[in-house]
């Protein structure tokens, strides 16, 4: 891992790098989870991903230098800083380790579209296409609003 991933970006321009950057593995990811929905098995769509979460937004947050450990390394201003943005922006997922918990509760946010993608992907055709469609939204929206909320807390650090 170089030295650039292991810390806040320190322009707007980094900062918009690193946001560009996400937001390609989010689609990445939302490719992946749409796929997995065509499969008619119940509950391995979900089950997919909270894996997929479990691996994104942690990826997130080290790119943005908002994991736990990447803001236990500086100085105590900045850490104030940080946890001052964090408390500000409302991120239930920046800076903290990431559990199956965590994210199963951000899963919750969209649960009403999960819970018809269910339902959706035992209809042949028309039902499964929905049913990935919901899964790609679900998992852009996600992984999106959590690239929104890393960015303003990674931009209220620069401003400072």
């Amino acid at each position: 891992m170089s030295r650039q991933q292991d810390m806040l970006p320190a322009t707007l321009a980094d900062l918009d790098r690193v946001r560009a950057a996400c937001k390609s593995m989010v689609r990445r990811r939302a490719a992946t989870s749409g796929g997995m929905s065509l499969v008619p098995l119940p509950g391995i769509d979900i089950a997919g991903d909270v894996a997929l979460l479990l691996e994104l937004i942690p990826a997130i947050n080290r790119k943005f230098g908002l994991t736990p450990e990447q803001i236990e390394e500086l100085d105590s201003r900045r850490q104030v800083l940080i946890y001052s943005m964090l408390k500000k922006v409302g991120s239930d997922l920046a800076g903290r380790a990431i559990t199956k918990k965590l994210v199963l509760l951000a899963l919750k946010k969209v649960s009403a579209r999960l819970a018809t993608k269910q339902v959706l992907k035992y209809i042949p055709f028309a039902g499964q296409a929905a049913a990935a469609a919901l899964s790609v939204t679900a998992m852009l929206y996600l992984g999106n609003s959590h690239i929104d909320a890393c960015y303003e807390i990674a931009r209220g650090t620069i401003n400072k």
